[in-house]
C-alpha cells in the first residue's frame, strides 16, 4: 500500500508548512507532494498525477478537506476516481477515512457544509461591496494610471510613440497602455 500525502495552497504568498508537518508526522514514509494552485479550477498537475498513479489499496491523505477540493462537484469527482481505483481518502483534521462506510457518509456531509459556507462567504462579500459602493467608496484595485497620464499617453501615441516604449516609460504593461488608449477613445462616446 502506498500513502500519497498532498498539500496545497491557493496563492504564491502562502506556504504549506503546517500541512507538511501534520502529514509527515502521521505518515513519515508517505509520498509527499505539494502545489500552489487554486482549488476552483482543475489545473492541479501534482494532484492529477497522484490520481493517475494511485492503485487498489493505496490512500491519499490531506490535512483538511478544503486543501483537496473547493466544491462538492470537485470532491465527488475525486472520491469517485479513488473509488473506481479501489483507493481511499483520509482527511487528518476531520479524522475521516473513506475506507469505512461512516467515513464516506461523513465526508459527503462535510462537503455539503463546506460548499454552503463558501456560498455564504461570497454572499457576505457581495453585500459588503454593495454597502461600500452605496456609501460612495471605490471597491477594487487602485487605478494604475491617472487621467492626466492617460491623456499624455494618447498625445504621445498620436505623435507616433510606440506602445512598447510607452509601457516602459510609465512602468506598466502594454495591455495597460492599450486599455488606456481604448478608454480615452471610448469616453467621448459615453458623454454624447
Amino acid at each position: 500500500m502506498t500513502v500519497f500525502t498532498y498539500a496545497r495552497v491557493s496563492t504564491a504568498d502562502q506556504n504549506t508548512d503546517m500541512q507538511e508537518q501534520a502529514l509527515k508526522a502521521k505518515y513519515p514514509d508517505g509520498v509527499y507532494r505539494e502545489e500552489k494552485a487554486t482549488g476552483t479550477n482543475m489545473k492541479r498537475p501534482k494532484l492529477a498525477i497522484i490520481l493517475e498513479m494511485i492503485n487498489r489499496g493505496d490512500k491519499i491523505v490531506v490535512w483538511k478537506l478544503d486543501r483537496l477540493a473547493r466544491n462538492m462537484n470537485d470532491l465527488c469527482g475525486i472520491v469517485e476516481t479513488l473509488k473506481q481505483k479501489g483507493a481511499s481518502l483520509e482527511i487528518i483534521d476531520q479524522a475521516i477515512d473513506t475506507g469505512t462506510a461512516a467515513g464516506k457518509a461523513f465526508l459527503q456531509m462535510l462537503g455539503v457544509f463546506a460548499e454552503f459556507e463558501t456560498n455564504l462567504r461570497k454572499e457576505r462579500q457581495m453585500a459588503g461591496i454593495a454597502a461600500a459602493q452605496a456609501k460612495g467608496k471605490h471597491c477594487g484595485r487602485k487605478a494604475t494610471l491617472t487621467t492626466r497620464q492617460k491623456d499624455e499617453i494618447r498625445h504621445k501615441k498620436e505623435s507616433g510613440v510606440n506602445p512598447t516604449i510607452l509601457s516602459k516609460e510609465y512602468n506598466v504593461s502594454r495591455a495597460t497602455i492599450y486599455n488606456a488608449l481604448k478608454e480615452v477613445i471610448e469616453s467621448p462616446l459615453k458623454d454624447a
